[in-house]
């Protein structure tokens, strides 16, 4: 399903979608810069990012103070002390078309425009596809090296980074400051992934994905023996901290580095103008196949230091840096099979599988088809597209990776399609539980739906599972420890297979212990032939026992009385995001009160006689609430969990005892003693307003650590600006 355009997004749906994106992204960085194991591609995930960022700029009283536009990577791992970086690591901003480089450079020459003989150079210098890291020299010695992390907090890596040759334990020839963190990018050359990969193949070890994930899973590595046999390479571009500048420009800064011991980029060079930093990017793009290491776009910089600071930074980025990423790459395959994936709305999403095949660096073997119609050749309004060409098992096409779209079929090749090969035909059934799939009618437009769907709901295993997954997640009941991973590993044990079952786990601990170890045990074997290395006092899975099991289980009692609006938001009822979940707790009060009315709208004619009129809840809803309830396979799932979960009932306290009723309120900064979404359903019981930015209509402020400009507004508004502490004592919670 295609996205609402942003021009067209409503004030409620750019806040609900902000708040997706949020979630969304930090979900990803974590994967990426953490775990070093992304699950989509950097295409993919520079458009999430642009759409946050345009949706925040067509509303930015919406911005979020966790918006992924203010954040840099990920919260850095456990298992390695932290460092907190002098200089934050930030990101750069992204450059995708010519057009966006000459703006890059008009805006520098607007600012400096003052400065009419001003001479601005630039420098140029491939994009390495690394792992960012910092090290810190004192007195020309290496003492410290850290990952990037969030951009503030990295993980101390030094022992690891003392393994690779590209960096000097001592700084060479003389100049260097007293104290200087230079900055660059660890990465794999494709010759040693490729050495690699046949090492881990002849003992059975795992398949490494990219060269990338690679040298970042490397670098994080416990034993530094084993960063040392990676062979890890390193490129100098940058500093933090210093006591002195290393020259007055970037360009000669660099070639500090080089003199220093340092490797550094033969393709940096110095520009004057936008025609010679683009004529740059493509002599780049032309020998990027040829240099032996993944790049994936060019980055430019002002070259004067000075300047640099004039210009100064916007929000985790700096204004005298861009990214010029490359354009998609494309490359041919087959279609070897097209698979039908079943989501937790029991959308059929069909997937082709490719003879893999690698686009920018990354092998290539899945590509999303969307729905019934793409497959024929046309999109959700009847239109051709691919040339109105129909995808068939068989069919040899052409993919790409772009900077705006996940990968992607861009044609097929029709000369090349076999002759035996037919239209793929579409299942009217459910794969996975055999229930009929239907195409809906759309009751705006009257036309079919594009997407086929399982009706068989909560019988049907995949919808199951994906509704298991969005029951425990962050929005809905927030139970931590039990991930994706772990839903998949209980449900495919046959441990869990409704909500309810997960309030039960304790009972199973014996079977859920056996599950856990075997898991464990796998991934043993997985590292042991990998590294081919033998363990010793392997204990049997009887004798295994896991601490954080109890901890599982204590997370699991804590959400057994949940707030109702997340209760409501965690049934997974389709068309009910929070934002709606949360207007019907408001409406409704309890669950028992919603189950009543839903069973009233479900069973009546005409649900407008039953259920009540409210902002927010439209036909759509209505509908969906109607074929929820109405559907008596939820019933048995709705009282076997209601006899594990309590959901408090909404109330909102508009007494006069309630200080605050009445009052706009805003939380800002980082809450300690509660989550944000905690603080603002607590906010709203007792009878207050909510905003998400300061205004002259403000009555309160309430402002935790890191709380930014929308602290400074308040404070030149003159509004009461008080502490966490504070508000809980206000209102009687401390």
């Amino acid at each position: 399903m295609a996205e609402k355009p942003v021009d067209s997004l409503s004030e409620s749906e750019a806040a609900s979608e902000l708040k997706r994106l949020a979630a969304e992204i930090a979900e990803h960085d974590r994967r990426y810069h953490t775990e070093d194991a992304p699950i989509i591609t950097d295409a993919e995930y520079d458009a999430l990012t642009r759409r946050n960022l345009a949706i925040e700029q067509r509303f930015p009283a919406l911005v979020l103070e966790d918006s992924p536009s203010r954040r840099v990577g990920a919260p850095p791992a456990e298992g390695f002390a932290k460092v907190r970086h002098a200089v934050p690591m930030l990101s750069l901003a992204k450059a995708y078309t010519d057009q966006d480089v000459t703006d890059f450079i008009e805006r520098g020459r607007r600012f400096f425009d003052r400065d009419k003989d001003l001479d601005i150079a630039f420098t140029a210098e491939p994009k390495i596809d690394g792992l960012s890291a910092s090290l810190r020299y004192e007195g020309g010695v290496f003492v410290q090296g850290a990952t990037r992390g969030d951009g503030t907090v990295g993980e101390d890596i030094t022992a690891n980074l003392q393994t690779i040759a590209d960096i000097p334990k001592h700084l060479k020839g003389s100049g260097w400051p007293d104290i200087i963190e230079i900055r660059g990018e660890v990465y794999m050359t494709y010759a040693e992934f490729e050495a690699l990969k046949e090492r881990s193949a002849a003992v059975g070890g795992q398949d490494y994905v990219n060269p990338r994930n690679t040298a970042a899973g490397s670098l994080r590595q416990k034993d530094p023996s084993v960063t040392a046999s990676r062979n890890l390479k390193f490129f100098a571009y940058a500093w933090g901290y210093t006591t002195q500048d290393p020259a007055p420009t970037q360009y000669d800064s660099v070639q500090k580095f080089k003199e220093w011991g340092f490797k550094v980029s033969p393709l940096m060079v110095r520009a004057k103008s936008a025609e010679d930093l683009v004529a740059h990017y493509h002599l780049v793009e032309a020998q990027r196949s040829s240099l032996g290491y993944d790049i994936d776009g060019v980055v430019y910089k002002v070259d004067q230091l000075e300047l640099q600071r004039r210009w100064g930074f916007v929000t985790g980025e700096p204004r005298w840096a861009i990214a010029h990423k490359f354009p998609a790459e494309q490359a041919m395959t087959t279609v070897l099979r097209i698979d039908i994936q079943v989501g937790r709305t029991g959308t059929l999403a069909p997937v082709a599988r490719l003879a893999p095949v690698t686009v920018g660096g990354v092998v290539v073997e899945n590509v999303t088809l969307h729905n019934e119609d793409y497959i024929k050749g046309l999109d959700s309004n009847g239109q051709p597209i691919r040339d109105g060409i129909d995808v068939r098992i068989g069919d040899t096409v052409v993919i790409q990776r772009a900077g705006d779209v996940i990968p992607q079929i861009v044609s097929v090749v029709i000369d090349k399609r076999p002759p035996d090969a037919v239209p793929y035909e579409f299942p009217h059934t459910c794969p996975i539980c055999g229930s009929p799939a239907t195409r809906e009618i759309n009751e705006k437009t009257g036309k079919e739906d594009s997407r086929r769907r399982c009706t068989g709901e909560l019988i049907c295993p995949a919808q199951a599972v994906e509704g298991l997954r969005h029951f425990v997640s962050r929005g809905a009941m927030d139970i931590e420890g039990l991930g994706a991973e772990n839903i998949d590993l209980f449900f495919n044990a046959g441990l869990i297979k409704t909500a309810a079952d997960i309030f039960t786990l304790r009972d199973r601990r014996p079977a859920v212990t056996k599950a856990l170890a075997e898991r464990r045990e796998e991934q043993a074997r997985q590292r042991e032939a990998a590294s081919g290395k033998t363990r010793k006092n392997v204990r049997s899975v009887e004798e295994r026992n896991y601490e954080g099991l109890d901890k599982l289980f204590a997370a699991i009692d804590a959400r057994r009385e949940p707030e109702l609006d997340r209760f409501i938001f965690a049934l997974g009822i389709r068309h009910i995001g929070e934002t709606t979940a949360a207007v019907l707790a408001r409406t409704f009060s309890t669950i028992e009160e919603l189950i009543r009315v839903g069973k009233e709208t479900a069973a009546a004619d005409d649900p407008h006689t039953v259920f009540p009129s409210v902002n927010g809840i439209g036909d759509t809803v209505i509908g969906a609430l109607r074929d929820f309830f109405g559907n008596e396979r939820n019933d048995d799932v709705l009282e076997a969990l209601l006899a594990q979960v309590h959901p408090k009932p909404y109330i909102v306290n508009v007494s006069a005892d309630s200080v605050v009723a009445g009052k706009t309120i805003v939380f800002t900064g980082t809450l300690e003693k509660m989550t944000r979404s905690e603080a603002k359903a607590m906010a709203e019981r007792l009878g207050a307003k909510v905003a998400g930015s300061v205004s002259a209509k403000t009555d309160l402020v309430v402002a935790g650590p890191g709380a930014g400009s929308k602290l400074k507004l308040a404070t030149e508004l003159d509004i009461e600006v008080i502490d966490e502490d504070a508000w809980l004592q206000r209102i009687g919670k401390a």
